[in-house]
């Protein structure tokens, strides 16, 4: 009886364990399920929100450009330039800067004599610098905006002719201007002060073409990064002084891996950070990517002569398909699949390439050391046509780049990669090799975004996570009647803190009606999240009438 007793008590005392255990359960999932809701919640309160924008009407029977500037908490610089169609009638630019909310701050007209062409555009914290040429010439203007108050300045000089110009940069009252002279390497030097010109020495050389041109402010240094297109494809940064004197070169020897690209980040006050993408086979195909640390000599060599500069660490190669998110931007049946075969060739004792275009973006300083951002795209052409039942080859037409996805790799000071993500582009299609993704850097999170068609995609992630998967947004109007019939040329640009801005063309009609506008738009798009200000970005868009885009 005792023991049938205590049985039961057991019994009972083992039940009310079990419900006591069973109301705690539900007690946690219940508020696990709350965290979740109010995660939720904030998830959908964050997100891309249209807080401005301002409309220029648009002639379509003009030739008409628009440049797109922004100057962080400074503002943003609009500049229109009319004119110049057939070269019959004058250019014109009107330059205009707005605040950060889109109030008018000051305009400026320029009228540019119709024999000159513009070149390339670079801006600085206190100017925005235009350079033009003469047709067939070796005469030189740069435009020189000052923008506080709008001021214009003009310097001729003359360059070389037959100049194919692909950088220009300003460092000081010196501009840098690099291009190819009867298929060599050429950069100059002009000087604001005495409109005087430099050659740089030991760049004109056959089978050589310049990777980049880059300008140190702090160090009052000029950077150019140059690869051989010879066998080994040799790579070198050739680092000048001032006054255009070679300080030193340091060479890379591309027996094995040939260096294609290069961007130089200082890191501290003797060292920089080369970071680039690289091949195996002396294409512009991309293996991976690579790092190394390097050290700067004494630039104050008083005997005038150069020193042979060495990498502080050995080169760090690190292969696509060693990113951990390198390929997510494919199904996963298909990553599984490309990642398979590559592992069977190394297994086998082979190499497996890879052949990616990169479009590799200027590095980005970060609190832990930096970030890299490198967009992926192939050329794109039209399929051919069949003639005489034959398929021919001439037939194809090109489109333009695609742009397939961005990777994002973050980096120590010490060069050690800590963390990789990819951000997917879909159909994006664009007639100039230009950077379509932009970054906002807010706080330990980064808002990945693109343009396309009138809509913004997004993604927001923190190291290798996703926070946020892909969004849509949708640009709109300034009236709830009205609806956008037609988008092209669509930009975005990085601004400050958690700030965009989207730019380009729409045509828009009222709802229910025939009749429509053209208009350049300007938008400020805003993401809900308190963050960190960001590095901007320029963009550059034309009006597709038949003039250049």
């Amino acid at each position: 009886m005792i023991f049938a007793l205590s049985r039961k008590l057991y019994s009972l005392r083992t039940k009310s364990y079990w419900v006591n255990r069973k109301f705690e359960y539900m007690i946690r999932i219940l508020y696990i399920a709350c965290l979740f809701s109010i995660v939720a919640l904030q998830s959908v309160q964050a997100q891309l929100a249209q807080s401005l924008r301002i409309e220029i009407p648009s002639d379509p029977n003009e030739a008409e450009s628009f440049d797109v500037t922004p100057l962080d908490e400074k503002g943003v610089l609009m500049t229109i330039r009319t004119g110049g169609f057939y070269e019959i009638t004058p250019v014109t630019f009107n330059f205009q800067k707005y605040d950060i909310n889109f109030k008018l701050l000051w305009q400026t007209t320029f009228k540019q004599d119709t024999k000159y062409k513009p070149i390339s555009i670079y801006n600085t914290d206190q100017y925005v610098y235009h350079l033009f040429r003469e047709y067939d010439t070796d005469l030189f203007q740069f435009v020189r905006l000052h923008l506080d108050d709008g001021v214009v300045e003009t310097f001729e000089g003359h360059l070389i002719d037959q100049f194919d110009v692909h950088q220009f940069k300003v460092m000081g009252s010196q501009a840098y201007i690099g291009g190819y002279h009867h298929g060599r390497p050429v950069v100059m030097s002009f000087s604001f002060f005495d409109q005087s010109t430099k050659v740089l020495p030991g760049m004109y050389v056959n089978h050589m073409e310049i990777s980049s041109l880059e300008v140190d402010d702090r160090r009052k240094e000029v950077n150019v990064l140059v690869h051989s297109l010879k066998r080994h494809c040799k790579f070198s940064i050739r680092t000048y002084n001032y006054d255009s004197k070679l300080l030193r070169t340091l060479d890379f020897d591309g027996a094995e891996n040939a260096l294609v690209s290069g961007k130089l980040l200082p890191v501290n006050e003797h060292e920089s950070l080369l970071v680039g993408n690289y091949s195996t086979d002396c294409t512009p195909y991309s293996q991976g990517i690579y790092v190394t640390r390097i050290r700067h000599g004494d630039s104050g060599n008083a005997s005038g002569g150069t020193s042979t500069g060495e990498p502080t660490t050995e080169i760090q190669y690190i292969e696509f398909s060693q990113l951990q998110n390198f390929f997510n931007y494919l199904k996963p049946n298909r990553q599984q699949k490309l990642l398979a075969r590559a592992k069977k060739k190394k297994d086998e004792g082979k190499d497996y390439k890879f052949r990616y275009r990169l479009l590799v973006h200027d590095l980005q300083p970060t609190p832990d050391g930096l970030t890299l951002v490198a967009e992926v795209y192939f050329p794109q052409y039209r399929g051919s046509a069949l003639g005489y039942g034959g398929y021919l080859r001439g037939a194809d037409r090109y489109e333009g780049y695609r742009y397939t996805h961005a990777f994002i790799c973050g980096f120590d000071k010490q060069g050690k990669l800590l963390w990789d993500n990819c951000f997917p582009i879909k159909e994006l299609l664009s007639t100039d090799l230009t950077e379509m993704v932009q970054v906002s850097q807010q706080g330990d999170r980064m808002v990945l975004a693109y343009p396309n068609d009138g809509e913004i995609t997004t993604e927001v992630i923190q190291g290798s996570k996703i926070l946020k998967e892909t969004e849509k947004f949708k640009l709109q109007t300034n009236a709830e009647n009205e609806k956008v019939t037609f988008s092209a040329q669509d930009n975005l640009m990085a601004w400050y803190g958690r700030h965009f801005i989207a730019c380009g063309f729409q045509k828009i009609s009222p709802k229910h009606v025939s009749t429509q506008r053209e208009v350049f738009y300007l938008n400020k798009l805003t993401y809900s999240e308190e963050n960190q200000p960001s590095k901007s970005t320029s963009a550059k868009t034309k009006k597709s009438d038949g003039s250049d885009r």
